[in-house]
Order: C-alpha cells, then sequence, then structure tokens
C-alpha cells in the first residue's frame, strides 16, 4: 500500500460512529504508512489535553488542523497538499467524501496517485439535493472510487454521479471487532448493577435522536408489558432527545419499566448490549429522506454479542439485518410492528438463541474488522 493521508473532520476522540470506523481502519493500517490530518475536537484547554493525550497514543502521526470543523476551503486544501508531499504520500483516503472530497483534483495535481472517498449516510441525503448532487458528481470524478456502505446508499448516491464514476464504486462498511463485541462480554454485571437481575430486558444502544426510534419503543412498551409483564426497556446513549423520552414514558404509564443510562463509555458497550435478551431500534426515515440511517454498526454489534435484532427500515439499516435469520426489519414509527416482534423474541428462547447465533456467524463472515481493512488497502 502506499503511503495514505487520511483526510478527516471526524476523527476521535471526537465521539461518533463515522470517527469510531475511522479510527478502526486506521489501526488496521501499516503505522508507518499512515499520515491523518483532521479537524480539532473542540476548543478550550479541556478539549486541546483530550486531544493531545489521544494523539500521543496512537502508532501513526495524527496532524490537527486548528479549526473544529475541516471544510475544503483555499487553506485547509493547501494545508492538505503540504502534508501530501512532506510526508511523500501517493494515496488520499477522504474520511467523508461529501464536502473533503472536493480537493481531489488538487491533491492529484501534488502527486497523489489513488483517491478513495468514503460516503456515509449523509451523502445520501445529498445526492437529493441539486446542488448537493452537483458536488457529489464533482467529488466521483476527482477521486478513483467512492466507497458505499450498502445497497440502499448506492443506488441512491450512484444517482448523483457519471456512469464511469459510479461502476468504480466499491462496497466499504465499517466492521465489527468479533473480540470485543461477544456473547458473555459482562451483561450480567451490567444487570446486577441496575437491578434488572431475571428480568427479561430490551436493550436499545445508540445516540438519542428522533430518528433512531426510541420514542417507537417506549410506544410499544405498554402492549409488551400486556405480554410480559416483568420486561424492561434500557435505553443506552446520550443526546437531545432525553428529555422527550423520559417525558414520554411518564405520560405512557411505563416509566418504571424504562431505565436510562446516559453516556457510556467505548468499553463498557459490549457490556451493555450483553444486558439485553432482544436488542431494538426501529430507526426511521424523516425530513423527506434527508435524515436516514447509513447502515446501523449497532444491529452488527449486536449479532455478535449475540442478540436477535428488531431493526427499523430507514434507509441502509435493513442491509445490517437477515430479515427472519438474525432478527426482524420493521417499519420505522410503528410501535405495533416493533411490539409483536418484541414480545414473539421475548417469550421464545429458542428463537433468541437460533437468531443470536446465526447472527454471530453472519458478523465473522463478513463484518470483521480484518476483512474490511484488507479491502481498504486494495482500494489505496
Amino acid at each position: 500500500m502506499d503511503k495514505t493521508l487520511i483526510v478527516t473532520n471526524d476523527f476521535p476522540p471526537r465521539p461518533g460512529g463515522i470517527q469510531a470506523f475511522l479510527h478502526s481502519m486506521a489501526l488496521r493500517l501499516d503505522p508507518s504508512q499512515v499520515v491523518v490530518y483532521a479537524s480539532t475536537w473542540k476548543r478550550g484547554r479541556e478539549g486541546a489535553e483530550a486531544t493531545a493525550r489521544f494523539d500521543a497514543e496512537q502508532p501513526f502521526t495524527v496532524v490537527r488542523d486548528r479549526t473544529t470543523m475541516l471544510l475544503p476551503t483555499p487553506r485547509v486544501t493547501r494545508r492538505a497538499v503540504a502534508l501530501l508531499r512532506e510526508h511523500d504520500c501517493r494515496s488520499v483516503w477522504f474520511g467523508a467524501a461529501a464536502p473533503l472530497g472536493l480537493m481531489a483534483p488538487a491533491l492529484r495535481s501534488a502527486g497523489a496517485r489513488r483517491l478513495v472517498a468514503t460516503t456515509h449516510g449523509h451523502e445520501a441525503g445529498w445526492a437529493q439535493l441539486p446542488v448537493a448532487r452537483g458536488l457529489l458528481r464533482r467529488i466521483g470524478e476527482g477521486t478513483d472510487t467512492v466507497t458505499y456502505l450498502g445497497e440502499y446508499t448506492r443506488s441512491r448516491i450512484a444517482r448523483a454521479l457519471t456512469p464511469e464514476a459510479a461502476a468504480r464504486m466499491a462496497q466499504l462498511p465499517p466492521g465489527v471487532d468479533e473480540k470485543t463485541f461477544h456473547p458473555g462480554s459482562g451483561g450480567d454485571a451490567v444487570r446486577e448493577r441496575l437491578g434488572l437481575t431475571e428480568r427479561p430486558v430490551v436493550v436499545c444502544v445508540s445516540r438519542l435522536v428522533r430518528r433512531k426510534g426510541q420514542d417507537t419503543l417506549v410506544r410499544a412498551l405498554p402492549r409488551v408489558l400486556e405480554e410480559v409483564p416483568d420486561a424492561v426497556l434500557l435505553i443506552v446513549g446520550g443526546g437531545p432527545y432525553r428529555a422527550d423520552l423520559e417525558k414520554l414514558a411518564a405520560e405512557t404509564g411505563v416509566a418504571d419499566s424504562v431505565r436510562f443510562t446516559g453516556p457510556v463509555p467505548w468499553e463498557e458497550l459490549p457490556a451493555h448490549y450483553g444486558a439485553g435478551d432482544v436488542f431494538a431500534m426501529p430507526c426511521r426515515t424523516r425530513r423527506g429522506g434527508l435524515d436516514v440511517e447509513g447502515l446501523g454498526i449497532v444491529y452488527l454489534e449486536a449479532s455478535a454479542t449475540g442478540l436477535p435484532v428488531v431493526s427499523g427500515d430507514s434507509g441502509g439499516a435493513p442491509d445490517a439485518v437477515l430479515d427472519g435469520e438474525t432478527g426482524y426489519v420493521v417499519r420505522g414509527g410503528e410501535p405495533g410492528e416493533a411490539a409483536e416482534r418484541i414480545v414473539t423474541l421475548l417469550q421464545d428462547p429458542v428463537l433468541r438463541a437460533r437468531m443470536g447465533e446465526r447472527g454471530r456467524a453472519w458478523v465473522e463472515e463478513r463484518w470483521r474488522w480484518d476483512l474490511l481493512a484488507e479491502k481498504l488497502r486494495a482500494l489505496l
């Protein structure tokens, strides 16, 4: 693999799924062949110290821009070109194609031989807007490969590209560390700490925002409790929607059967998945298709932990579920459908075990980080 410059606005210690994806991939490349050019996480002493500690721990070089939002401005483009030349990089990986991929022509002129632009969920939204669609087309023309998460994102992004650029697209989804997410990851300890021992647990691990569908789970809970009276909904994560969810749980009369953990450190997430009997996140599409789920790595992490999953039908979420094998896909925003599938799983331990085992095997077959990192090395 040529020495590679990774250009990204999304990199730890800033939290998030794209950040974890890029970092996990970078760690699986030859560190002597990687240079990361990233934005600063946040201004202020605390943010600067956290970023400095994180960067010092990495096996590769990390260069931070002074801005907290890396955009393809003339100044940022000049800095990227300078880094490409200073470190003798011949490949470039744009951590998010839009909008950073617009720098591709300048970097190619500076000596880059391979340019790869990775798309996530938001580019599928861009493809529906005239101006943004034109920018995606330019990114496709300027790079060698535009990657996609799954069939949903591929089909929508391809419409914005030239036929030649669309033909060069390659799948590069995030992966799962099957050694970290596995059955027996510490769920019993979490149950005991939260007072949930011996109770059927539906767990949802995600940022608390409307698209994810935690409100659908709260609305589904009365129906679930009719059939499984001691069931509890464990909502793991933080976000701006928490107050609304707490209010909804009180109004629905299920507050005593809902537990909110708040934000959980990454290293504790496997145990929180393991605290559940069923994983559910019935995500839905919002804003006329502009706010969609790109893939839903949480479903795969849950599968690796041995849980059956209940997914919403937003965007590429169904790409992370084998419907009827590793779990079920329901219409987002439909509490009745979610409740029906959750009850079925809670009442049938044999079915739960079978789906959990199939999900674990599927992750090992297709979604392991080492397999996906090899794909990235080939693209670069």
